[in-house]
């Protein structure tokens, strides 16, 4: 009998050994953009426009709609790391980026978050096409491409109500190849892109 309890232990050792051999304690690893916000060289435009935008949820494509780090390393293909993540999904990421951007441009009179339900008179809402690390032999890129509809808020006109739908695309090239310097390359991806839309917006209601 005493042989047999000490076969089961030794059995019962063994097989957790194998079970945390196959199950390593790894962690996850968070990444988030990280960019100062500049004012605009317009901000002192003397057409600067009297305009409260309101920024709306950004929605995302199917495909990045995921907190996963997402990267193609080929035509028609997306994979997702594991253990890298971003700490927001990328629309959340470029709602509150541009909302401030905006707002620190000094391009117009105020610019409210989604949440506000003070008066505004346009509105700004699109959505993330794009969001991931592109992969090639000779280096690693950060692609952003976000879409966005400008307009009049409370018009009942439809034919009157948009002013404008565009997209905005950059690559940034990452300084190597893992995802921190991806989140680098976003960052400046995405202060370049927020930076272009506050002048087409800024342009397009001041008639320019």
């Amino acid at each position: 009998m005493r042989y047999t309890v000490i076969i089961v232990i030794v059995f019962s050792l063994a097989f957790s050994g194998c079970v945390q051999l196959k199950q390593p304690n790894t962690k996850f690893e968070y990444y988030t953009l990280e960019y100062n916000a500049l004012r605009s060289d317009k901000s002192t435009d003397p057409g600067k426009k009297s305009t409260v935008l309101k920024i709306k949820h950004f929605n995302a494509s199917p495909i990045y709609n995921t907190d996963r780090i997402i990267y193609s390393d080929q035509q028609f293909k997306r994979s997702p790391y594991f253990y890298h993540k971003w700490r927001v999904r990328p629309a959340e990421f470029v709602t509150y980026f541009l909302s401030r951007d905006l707002k620190e441009s000094g391009l117009f009179e105020a610019v409210l978050p989604p949440a506000s339900g003070s008066l505004h008179t346009h509105t700004v809402e699109g959505t993330v096409d794009e969001f991931l690390e592109s992969d090639s032999h000779d280096s690693w890129e950060a692609v952003l491409s976000i879409s966005i509809t400008l307009q009049v808020a409370r018009e009942p006109d439809p034919d009157k109500r948009v002013i404008f739908q565009r997209s905005f695309s950059t690559r940034k090239k990452c300084s190597e190849k893992n995802p921190l310097a991806l989140a680098q390359a976003m960052s400046l991806a995405m202060a370049e892109v927020s930076k272009e839309i506050g002048i087409a917006i800024h342009d397009a209601l001041t008639g320019k």
